[in-house]
């Protein structure tokens, strides 16, 4: 067994110690459960991910929005379909509750026939009642430009951290890096600038994603990218610090990965725990080259 990895005041987590959540839908590739975001709210977690099948078959299906207080078993509360919105595909959602009362889901929506993604949002009293709230366009993004996979931070400003791909370069689609964008509602949001990017002839190459914000005081992030075209959607994780308003990789700390398959470990989300302590969701690839939703919880390091 891997023991945890420890940075700063944070611990990281890794396979070995994490179980599973969701399932993926089948058998072998392109079946996935993941893409998590999850919140403590409430006196409970709540988690919406998105179901995938394979390219044949549909692609992401699906966001489901659970509910659980253990953090561990979760109950399916309701489930939306891309032809609601018509998408050609759903990727990672971002679910937050309101500061004024209720609840938004935002949701990475494909373009039918095309590369390009959009993002837009939906407010709601409760989370069950999600599927018939009220739809916001958020990022549109362009010819030139995909945006998918928010990370969102509810504060004054509101902050975001989005996956922007560029479409400039027919078959290139797949590169991708982060921008930051800050809103004062959620809704209409300013595009800042790219803060992280992958390196070349590293792990991240092709491209970074931010996947959650870990530790604001220390600037932590965890992100996940790959080196190359055919690694795309097999993504390994890795430690961001923040520094004058960008994010560098951290080198010195190892990728996280699963030990299975392709070894894939990705859109990983951090929970703060009541009581002190992280937990983590994430995708990840087990024995057959599916993914399933996996969860881990880990204590905060002891003091020396």
């Amino acid at each position: 067994m891997l023991s945890l990895v420890t940075v700063s005041t944070t611990r990281l987590p890794i396979f070995d110690e994490s179980t599973t959540v969701v399932s993926a839908p089948g058998a072998g590739p392109g079946n996935w459960a993941g893409a998590p975001s999850a919140v403590w709210a409430d006196g409970a977690y709540w988690l919406a991910y998105r179901v995938r099948r394979p390219l044949d078959a549909g692609r992401g299906v699906a966001v489901v929005v659970a509910h659980s207080t253990d953090g561990v078993r979760f109950e399916p509360r309701v489930r939306l379909h891309r032809e609601d919105f018509g998408a050609e595909s759903f990727e990672r959602p971002a679910l937050t509750p309101l500061p004024t009362g209720g609840w938004r889901l935002y949701l990475s929506c494909a373009t039918p026939h095309s590369k390009h993604w959009w993002v837009e949002a939906i407010d709601a009293p409760t989370p069950d009642e999600l599927p018939a709230g009220r739809r916001h366009p958020v990022l549109a993004g362009d010819a030139e430009s995909a945006f998918k996979d928010p990370v969102v931070v509810v504060g004054e400003p509101w902050q975001m951290w989005v996956c922007r791909h560029p479409l400039d370069v027919v078959g290139s689609e797949d590169r991708m890096s982060t921008w930051y964008a800050t809103s004062d509602d959620g809704l209409a949001w300013r595009l800042e600038r790219e803060v992280l990017r992958g390196r070349d002839g590293m792990w991240d190459a092709r491209g970074a994603r931010v996947t959650t914000l870990l530790d604001p005081v220390d600037g932590l992030f965890l992100y996940d990218g790959r080196a190359t075209v055919g690694q795309n959607w097999y993504e390994t994780t890795g430690l961001a610090r923040q520094v004058n308003g960008r994010l560098n990789a951290v080198p010195s700390q190892p990728t996280l990965r699963s030990p299975f398959a392709t070894g894939a470990f990705r859109y990983v989300c951090a929970v703060d725990v009541p009581g002190g302590g992280t937990r983590f969701y994430f995708e990840a690839a087990r024995e057959d080259g599916a993914h399933d939703l996996r969860t881990v919880l880990v204590a905060p390091p002891q003091a020396s």
